[in-house]
């Protein structure tokens, strides 16, 4: 960083910009709780990326979700993204072309679209349990990867079991893999490191994937009647989808908007429903009286207070979008130059004990009566940019929590919470939310309104 800018933001970390990322990477949450003790502005330095401010104050986020579209771009901030989900992503568009694309894409996730892919998710999601061993430790996250991959493959494309899906979920998996390294937060060393064994594979499971993407949208078109694109799934909806000057999304558009949906639909999911069970397998009187609310059938409010409170705890994104600057721009009475990310951290004003007392106790308590706040409760980010998926995101867990609790008692495989570990951007258990399923019943039959069983 140039010792002018560097001098120019506030106060952080002086160590070399590789041991600021090996921290990061290595101590995840350490790191981040290691930076409070510079303020609520802290500068942070990673290898081949501008200058870094983390933003910890409720106001200064408030202003950076609501500044102008022309002086922060979260799309250029989000660009280690761009090799998977593609420069076409509506992650990765800023201003007038970033909110075009998200009318095309906002009445996919929500209203009564959403509502009709209950009855999906809830027969995925007892299938899947069902398979799942009890009496021993059983690694729940890899057999919920493989349920909320399942579930976005089928709101995203509409397929059923076969080879087609199959194929899909097994490239995505490869892809999705490359996230254990943390090469995949440096686009750059990637580039450099393009004719490494690693790099090559991951490149050629990148090819396969869209090869394959391409091939469901010639055979969606083709199967169109009328021009009017068949079936209720994204793909579907994308394909009759028009832009102001009505013209279709072109086969790249389709490509990246669809792999969006794909990646951020699955991982993200699976990843916070792994932290839920981690902490409801330590937390026996929040499973009863998740029971008690079912047996009177007229609310899920402390459902939903659980799963707000383990958003808020154990946020899989650590921060919201980040923001780049494109011109001088005050946040907080703090002027930042152009070329600067400001970024918002859900994970350090989740456990601020000026707005949480108490904050590394798990309640779901807080939330009752009371709903999360805008700028301070931040797991799906805010402003123009709030995640696209955040009700499909909720739903999907109220539903894959009922499948469970409905047939399992959980209890924990080990003393003590599990620790944190970094995959790509994203925070997950590192034992990776291993319990001991014991069987309470039979499971009735799944509907979409099932909530959870009598424990």
């Amino acid at each position: 960083m140039r010792r002018t800018l560097r001098n120019a933001l506030p106060p952080g970390p002086r160590a070399p910009a590789l041991l600021q990322l090996l921290g990061t990477w290595t101590r995840p949450t350490a790191s981040l709780e290691g930076l409070r003790r510079y303020g609520k502005r802290v500068t942070v330095q990673l290898p081949f990326q501008p200058p870094f401010v983390v933003l910890s104050d409720p106001a200064d986020i408030k202003e950076l979700f609501t500044a102008a579209a022309d002086a922060v771009h979260p799309g250029e901030g989000a660009r280690i993204l761009e090799p998977i989900v593609g420069r076409n992503s509506v992650i990765l568009l800023d201003e007038r072309a970033h909110l075009a694309q998200r009318r095309l894409l906002l009445p996919a996730f929500h209203g009564e679209r959403m509502q009709r892919l209950n009855g999906v998710m809830t027969e995925l999601a007892e299938r899947e349990v069902q398979t799942w061993p009890s009496g021993e430790p059983v690694a729940l996250h890899p057999r919920l990867q493989r349920l909320t991959l399942e579930i976005i493959l089928q709101a995203v494309f509409g397929l059923e079991r076969g080879p087609q899906l199959d194929r899909l979920r097994n490239l995505l998996t490869e892809v999705l893999a490359f996230g254990e390294s943390p090469l995949s937060v440096l686009p750059p060393v990637q580039r450099a490191l393009r004719w490494t064994r690693t790099q090559r594979r991951f490149n050629q499971h990148l090819r396969d994937t869209d090869e394959l993407i391409f091939a469901l949208i010639e055979e969606r078109r083709a199967a169109a009647t009328d021009g009017r694109p068949e079936g209720d799934d994204v793909l579907a909806m994308l394909l009759g989808a028009r832009h102001e000057d009505d013209s279709p999304m072109t086969q790249q558009e389709l490509r990246d908007e669809l792999m969006t949906a794909l990646v951020a639909g699955h991982e993200t999911t699976a990843s916070q429903l792994a932290w839920a069970f981690e902490r409801l397998a330590r937390e026996p009187a929040t499973v009863t009286r998740l029971a008690a609310e079912h047996d009177q059938g007229d609310t899920d409010e402390y459902l939903t207070a659980t799963i707000t409170e383990i958003l808020r705890l154990r946020p899989v994104l650590p921060n919201a979008e980040p923001r780049l600057t494109k011109r001088e721009v005050e946040i907080g009475g703090f002027r930042y130059p152009p070329g600067v990310v400001l970024l918002a951290s859900a994970y350090l004003v989740h456990r601020d004990p000026e707005i949480y007392p108490d904050p590394h106790a798990f309640r779901p308590e807080r939330f009752l009566g009371t709903a999360p706040g805008t700028y301070t409760w931040i797991p799906f980010g805010g402003g123009r940019r709030r995640c696209l998926g955040a009700s499909f995101a909720m739903q999907e867990m109220k539903i894959v929590l009922a499948a469970v609790l409905n047939r399992y008692i959980l209890a924990p495989a080990g003393n003590g919470a599990e620790r944190t570990r970094r995959r790509s951007i994203t925070f997950s258990p590192v034992g990776e939310a291993t319990v001991v399923l014991h069987e309470r019943r039979p499971a009735p039959a799944a509907t979409p309104d099932t909530l959870l069983a009598t424990v």
